[in-house]
């Protein structure tokens, strides 16, 4: 009988298992399955038999029967396991499980450990809990609230909440750009960190009695996060429920542009009581404040159109610019002011510059505008939209300024800015064909004088060979300075040719990477100069310059060339090639030595042909190489400097411009 009763109070406790609303589940550390319940084995889409069937291969894993692929959802599931064993509970741990029809539900596990006598842990005792509808419907709060986000931030007017701490628990995107900040910077903080010192004792007793359950409105005027000042009507309502005030609603719309029109009204306002007080006043005083006024706004019409664009007002002001009597003009469409021919060119469509001023509150046009009789005159056009406080329109205001004094002297300036550019594409004309005629000259002067120095030599070599030294010491040296002078003013004819085909030369710009160009310079220098220690210092970021690789290869060779050779008496010689930081897409490079140098202030000639600053009988040369060097620079549109200074080196900078963007590196 106790065997009886005991066998069904298993069957019974095995039936509260299985049928209980929940699942319920036990696990080992390693997502092996210990037990589960016949509910949540439903909600899988499984039966006892298939549980039988995927645990015949060995222990069955919870991932494989509730089909966890993500690999942080595995994670979190160890986790949550490992802090049960370490603490006997752990936190709720929410997942997606996947049926057998590959259908996904949201569950929450809730668990306990479960251990043996001596503490040890054996098993979670889990319940799974479905929460599918709640998820869908955080999801759909989640939804809900940045829809409402969305549109607060599309929403122009600034808006914000604030608990009864005063700590920002809402605003959209306008308030938070007001004072230069993000919404996520200014949710969670205090009023006085959003607020500047100056403002923050005026909002302060509005605040408080917003927090008392008073609703306040009022205008005020707030700069700006650029200090801007701005027309702003500001609002608070509390939030009050229960009986309490849990907080206040702030909103701020910007009214600047509706202030602005006011105070235009106003002033339009004041002009009409002017002109109707000239009519019921003395006609002495009348006539002394039409003077004034005429004056006042001689260039500068005002008259007022009804709110379907027809003229319901007709100044005398508009009738001195236009010419129109106000029984010409009352009741048509502006059309009549403009020009028809400027209409048709310039796309002028009144009906949609009207639409414009309704849907902006403002509109603008230049261009000719039409008197009555005929004549036209260049106007700037200015339409404001006039709506009553309650934002029905009441009308439009145009006011009309004269510019056709501006508009002639423009056309003046014009004209004469096309006549200077004329004149000096003459000039330049004029000045390369000059060039051309010099760079010829000098080639034919070159070559007509190398035959007369070509025979000098000859003849000198000729007559040296029938001379014994020892009878013709003298005139052997006599001969041999004619030879070197011959040779040397042919040197100088060869670099007077070099300087004229530089003239005629056309240059095909391509990107030229410096840093390999100068590298070849150096080696071939190194290897004129083998006996010498020279500290060649090449930056190996040198920049790529557009111009003519075969050019640029002549200045930077002369260049270092000079280095080389006025650096010759200094006992550990240096050359360094560099840069400077670029600007405005012109790149500056510079060759330093530290050589002899020259005093800068009497080189007055230092790029002209044929000048030196050092005597040949010192170092070899004939004053060509800055010569064409300075020419090549020029031809690339840029510039050739030195600094330098007796006994203290020299240094040459060389400005060029960087390749354009369609060049391609070859």
């Amino acid at each position: 009988m106790e065997h009886t009763s005991s066998e069904r109070a298993i069957a019974e406790g095995h039936a509260l298992w299985d049928n209980a609303p929940c699942g319920l589940l036990a696990l080992d550390t390693g997502l092996r399955v210990l037990a589960i319940n016949d509910t949540l084995l439903d909600w899988l889409g499984h039966d006892r038999a298939d549980v039988d069937r995927l645990a015949s291969g060995g222990d069955l894993d919870f991932p494989t029967l509730a089909r966890l692929r993500d690999e942080a959802d595995l994670q979190q599931l160890r986790d949550h396991l490992h802090e049960l064993r370490a603490q006997g509970r752990a936190l709720p741990l929410t997942l997606r499980l996947f049926g057998k029809d590959g259908a996904f539900f949201s569950v929450e596990l809730v668990s306990l450990a479960v251990r043996d006598a001596s503490g040890r842990f054996l098993r979670s005792h889990t319940a799974v809990v479905e929460v599918t509808g709640r998820d869908r419907i955080e999801r759909q709060i989640v939804a809900r609230l940045r829809l409402l986000q969305a549109i607060t931030d599309r929403t122009p007017s600034r808006l914000a909440y604030y608990d009864k701490d005063l700590v920002c628990r809402f605003c959209n995107a306008a308030y938070a750009a007001g004072y230069g900040l993000t919404a996520d910077e200014v949710i969670g903080i205090d009023l006085s960190r959003v607020l500047s010192p100056e403002v923050l004792p005026e909002v302060l007793p509005r605040v408080a009695k917003a927090l008392n359950g008073e609703s306040l409105s009022h205008e005020a005027e707030r700069p700006d996060a650029d200090g801007t000042p701005r027309y702003h009507e500001v609002h608070y309502l509390p939030d009050s429920h229960d009986g309490e005030v849990h907080g206040f609603f702030i909103e701020l719309i910007d009214i600047t542009e509706r202030r602005r029109t006011e105070d235009f009204v106003f002033n339009a306002n004041l002009d009409l009581e002017e002109r109707v007080a000239q009519r019921s006043a003395e006609l002495y005083a009348s006539e002394q404040r039409f003077r004034l006024m005429s004056h006042a706004i001689r260039d500068h019409a005002i008259f007022f159109l009804d709110p379907d664009g027809g003229v319901a007002d007709w100044t005398d002001s508009a009738q001195r610019l236009h010419g129109f009597e106000r029984g010409q003009i009352l009741g048509r469409s502006l059309d009549a002011l403009f020009e028809p021919q400027d209409k048709e060119l310039a796309g002028l469509d009144v009906q949609v510059m009207l639409d414009v001023c309704l849907e902006e509150g403002h509109a603008e046009h230049e261009g000719w505008s039409q008197r009555q009789d005929g004549t036209r005159f260049w106007s700037h056009a200015t339409l404001t939209a006039l709506r009553d406080p309650q934002g029905r329109l009441q009308g439009l205001s145009v006011i009309t300024h004269d510019l056709s004094e501006s508009k002639r002297l423009a056309d003046v300036m014009a004209r004469l800015n096309e006549e200077l550019q004329h004149r000096v594409t003459e000039r330049t004309q004029q000045l390369d064909a000059a060039n051309r005629d010099l760079d010829a000259f000098s080639y034919t002067v070159a070559h007509d004088l190398r035959a007369p120095l070509r025979h000098i030599g000859q003849y000198v070599a000729l007559t040296q060979e029938g001379l014994d030294p020892a009878q013709h010491h003298e005139l052997l040296q006599f001969q041999t300075a004619i030879g070197t002078a011959a040779k040397r003013m042919g040197q100088m004819i060869d670099g007077l040719l070099e300087y004229a085909r530089l003239g005629r030369l056309s240059i095909a710009p391509s990107p030229v990477s410096l840093t390999p160009l100068i590298l070849g310079i150096v080696g071939r220098l190194r290897a004129e100069n083998a006996p010498r220690e020279i500290d060649w210092v090449v930056d190996p970021q040198l920049p790529v310059v557009g111009g003519d690789a075969i050019l640029l290869a002549e200045v930077f060779g002369q260049l270092l060339d000079n280095a080389a050779k006025f650096t010759r008496r200094v006992a550990q010689a240096r050359v360094e090639v560099g840069q400077l930081p670029p600007v405005g897409g012109l790149h500056t490079l510079f060759v330093r030595d530290n050589g002899v140098g020259f005093d800068l202030a009497k080189a007055k000639s230092l790029f002209v042909m044929f000048q030196r600053q050092h005597h040949s009988m010192d170092y070899e040369g004939i004053g060509m190489g800055l010569a064409l060097a300075q020419r090549i620079v020029l031809r690339h549109e840029g510039r050739l400097w030195c600094d330098t200074a007796p006994g203290q080196g020299c240094t040459f900078f060389v400005e060029l411009r960087a390749p354009s963007t369609d060049l391609e590196l070859p």
